[in-house]
């Protein structure tokens, strides 16, 4: 087996004596915390950051008003499973076993035993923490599929990842298997069978009964797409009421609620058809936006509402039906960046990223441009809650606590990647310029996203020497297996192809 080498950038050396990630020696208090996260939405899609949005949201608008809109902060990847993946671990997900797509219901579990996740990080710091929503991230159901014993328990999921609690879907609505889960069991087995729908309001698919026993989709006879919000909601406030006695008396809570939407099917309840002026889809961000409105309500009434950090994102910009709205509605979900889910443009990862914490927040209601990334939750959250990580965790994961208790703090995100899974190329960016990996076929681009966020020239050929300086970074940070300060680390596989930058000997770091 190779020998892993300790290297350490000079880059990287001068972070660490400026002190990068100051670590609290303890805690003044631990907050609560609820991470919602949606599905598809874009960065144009919250009306407080869109001036010309065709739908308002009034909830997470104030979520902005009343807390930090990170304009500059982004997924780690543009599609579903890997963001999650990061979202949960502070590691990128290209570390792992899976390079590209996403996960069914059932598979494997991309979150290995053992590792640090925001659930167990928080478990081990006196908190009960709970999930209710869409998981995602590979599940092992009893038996095969046609031969289920529903009697037997799930494994390899929410629970095994150091949540206490879970209630909520496997994968997306376009996989089987389709049934409400609580704990290790589905609440009605998904015994039936059925397939896609055809959508009377918008170009997708429903899931909704008559179910029959035909199609691929596993399927409970209760379930339907429309109450996937309701559900969660209602699921999120009735186990928030049961740990609200214990969080007022010091055991707070951490609850990750997944949402499904925007994600299709796009189906909102009959009582929201009609608002907006977006069609469908603005009535199902309309519809989100009153579930958050009823999270809010909770905090409030149940006195938890000065001391609960709220975070709210998306895991990657929105389906390729953003066309369509600006085109019929001018509604621009891309809140103008260029293209959307998929994509390694800036449409495809920056995303709304909403915090906000009344009693944590210095001079709430501002904005920042600091370069944040979901994978830095975990040493924010470690931070917080005066955690040190240990180098086998959150490898990736940069503390931006330091922004909401200083307005004036000069935080500096050491380089972030994302990757665009339709042209499976990887981006580096660094304070204001983005470097786009070259590939077999394509060259790379070189963009300044303070003088040009919608990416439409490129400077590469006039500036050799930036995009070489970002390549050799990029490439470090991909050898070594971290980003953060700390012991190099393997990733979970050997070099692999989308790598096209550079060699398989530069990935051994041979000399």
């Amino acid at each position: 087996m190779k020998k892993i080498r300790r290297i350490v950038p000079t880059w990287l050396l001068c972070s660490m004596v400026a002190g990068w990630g100051i670590q609290s020696a303890a805690a003044e208090t631990k907050p609560n915390i609820i991470v919602i996260y949606t599905d598809d939405q874009g960065y144009g899609d919250v009306s407080a950051l869109n001036p010309e949005a065709k739908f308002q949201t009034p909830n997470l608008d104030r979520l902005v008003k009343e807390g930090i809109a990170f304009t500059n902060g982004h997924s780690a990847d543009s599609v579903c499973s890997p963001s999650r993946y990061s979202l949960l671990t502070g590691r990128y997900p290209w570390r792992t076993n899976r390079k590209t797509g996403v996960l069914g219901a059932e598979a494997k579990c991309m979150i290995a035993d053992g590792r640090m996740t925001l659930a167990s990080l928080l478990r081990d710091q006196g908190y009960h923490t709970g999930m209710v929503g869409k998981w995602h991230l590979g599940m092992d159901f009893p038996g095969k599929k046609g031969k289920r014993d529903w009697s037997k328990p799930t494994k390899d999921m929410p629970l095994d990842k150091g949540f206490d609690y879970f209630y909520g879907i496997p994968a997306s609505l376009n996989f089987g298997v389709l049934a409400w889960f609580e704990g290790r069991h589905a609440t009605v087995p998904p015994t039936v069978f059925t397939s896609k729908k055809k959508n009377k309001r918008h170009s997708d698919y429903r899931i909704m009964p008559p179910y029959r026993e035909r199609g691929g989709m596993e399927i409970a006879p209760d379930f339907i797409d429309n109450q996937c919000l309701t559900r969660f909601t209602d699921k999120s406030i009735e186990w928030m009421k049961s740990k609200t006695a214990d969080a007022k008396k010091g055991k707070p809570f951490f609850l990750y609620l997944p949402y499904t939407s925007p994600h299709y099917p796009v189906c909102p309840l009959p009582k929201f058809h009609g608002q907006g002026k977006a069609g469908a889809y603005g009535e199902f961000m309309i519809e989100t936006d009153h579930h958050i409105g009823r999270i809010l309500d909770f905090l409030k009434s149940s006195g938890l509402e000065d001391d609960t950090m709220i975070v709210f994102s998306s895991d990657n910009g929105p389906e390729r039906s953003w066309p369509a709205r600006i085109e019929d509605f001018d509604h621009d979900s891309r809140g103008g960046y260029r293209e959307g889910k998929r994509s390694v443009y800036e449409g495809g990862h920056r995303v709304p990223f909403l915090v906000r914490w009344p009693k944590g927040i210095m001079e709430p209601g501002r904005s920042s441009d600091k370069l944040v990334g979901q994978v830095d939750l975990l040493a924010t959250f470690a931070e917080l809650t005066g955690v040190t990580l240990p180098d086998t965790a959150g490898e990736d994961s940069q503390s931006f606590a330091v922004i909401l208790k200083d307005p004036a703090a000069n935080h500096k995100r050491l380089p972030l990647i994302n990757r665009g899974e339709g042209e499976d190329r990887y981006s580096i960016t660094e304070g204001k310029w983005k470097l786009v990996l070259p590939t077999k076929k394509e060259k790379a681009e070189l963009y300044d996203l303070q003088a040009d966020p919608a990416e439409k020239t490129n400077l590469a050929a006039s500036d050799p020497g930036k995009v070489a300086a970002l390549q050799k970074k990029i490439t470090e940070i991909v050898v070594n297996g971290r980003t953060s300060p700390g012991a190099t680390q393997p990733n979970d596989t050997g070099y692999w192809k989308q790598l096209s930058w550079m060699t398989e000997a530069d990935f051994k770091n041979e000399k």
